[in-house]
């Protein structure tokens, strides 16, 4: 309880907020959301706010970089998502993302967005492009689950970051195409890509960059802002593998792809060290080691998750978490 009422108290400090509980489309309406509150595939109590108000975390839309090799004030073992996982590799520092949540960005031109939910401790990216427009993404202050809820400014739909899918608004049941992406320490990412573009910030001193906000986060006995149901067996704040696949996801304990691998039906998980947690020390930098992985089928990369286990109970109560 007191690490929850550290980070309430950090989130008010720092964007001058109030949480509230109260899920109310009429209220919504009010504030000067456009959003079609007449469509959705949600019940709206399950929408809770996370404290700030529509782009209250600011997205990032004019993204820009610098190369690796210029680089010196991100330490080795911090976690970046790096993207795409051919070509002309960039890296997105998750001291960047804490901050922001949200990247629009056009890569070799295709319009992505670069998502990574706190909360969750989940980094996606998504593929922008829907119905024959390209779509640019906000926060919406909103939590569903404990995650990230976006929103895009063209309908003003709610989407769930974690799935990529819109639960609210003109858009509700469309899904956003998920694209693979990996989590790789800074080090590791210089060493293979020294010209490769690192996202930096456009005002470095409009946050602390670099600092935890979540500090002890994921070692906490529950999550903040979850009032679902939790895993058997696994703690809520275990790290976890999701591989969604056609016939089901597949979710495995990061501890046990650390011990023993993980293969099925020609899936790879394979683990990497090195790769701090953003979400332990009030210093990224200074993170404990989590690690992390990388997820192949017939030697390609594929899409997946290395969240919390309670994330992926509540997106996916019916699959069993693997953890021995």
């Amino acid at each position: 309880m007191r690490l929850f009422a550290a980070i309430v108290a950090s989130a008010i400090a720092l964007f001058g907020l109030h949480l509230s509980a109260h899920a109310d489309p009429e209220l919504w309406a009010s504030q000067g959301w456009k959003t079609d509150f007449g469509k959705s595939s949600i019940d709206f109590t399950e929408i809770l706010s996370g404290g700030p108000p529509r782009d209250g975390i600011p997205s990032i839309d004019d993204p820009r970089f610098r190369p690796a090799s210029q680089i010196d004030d991100i330490g080795d073992r911090e976690p970046v998502i790096q993207f795409p996982l051919a070509g002309r590799s960039r890296a997105y520092p998750l001291r960047v993302l804490t901050w922001h949540e949200i990247v629009n960005d056009v890569v070799d031109g295709n319009p992505v967005a670069v998502t990574y939910c706190p909360l969750c401790n989940a980094a996606i990216v998504f593929d922008r492009r829907l119905g024959g427009r390209v779509l640019e993404f906000g926060t919406t202050g909103k939590l569903r689950k404990s995650d990230l809820v976006m929103y895009d400014r063209q309908t003003e739909s709610w989407w769930q970051q974690f799935s990529g899918e819109a639960i609210v608004g003109e858009l509700t049941g469309s899904s956003l195409r998920l694209l693979p992406s990996r989590i790789v320490s800074f080090g590791q990412f210089r060493a293979a890509h020294p010209q490769g573009q690192v996202l930096v910030p456009n005002d470095p001193s409009f946050r602390a960059y670099g600092r935890n906000p979540y500090a002890s986060y994921d070692t906490a006995r529950a999550p903040f802002l979850y009032r679902g149901d939790l895993p058997d067996k696994v703690p809520a704040m275990a790290h976890v593998v999701v591989v969604r696949t056609a016939g089901g996801p597949i979710i495995v304990t990061l501890e046990k792809v650390r011990k023993d691998g993980f293969q099925r039906d020609g899936y790879r998980i394979e683990y990497v060290s090195g790769v701090a947690s953003a979400l332990d020390s009030q210093s990224i930098s200074e993170g404990r080691e989590i690690g992390s992985v990388r997820v192949t089928r017939d030697g390609k990369d594929v899409v997946h998750d290395l969240t919390f286990a309670f994330v992926a109970h509540a997106f996916h109560p019916e699959t069993k978490i693997i953890a021995d």
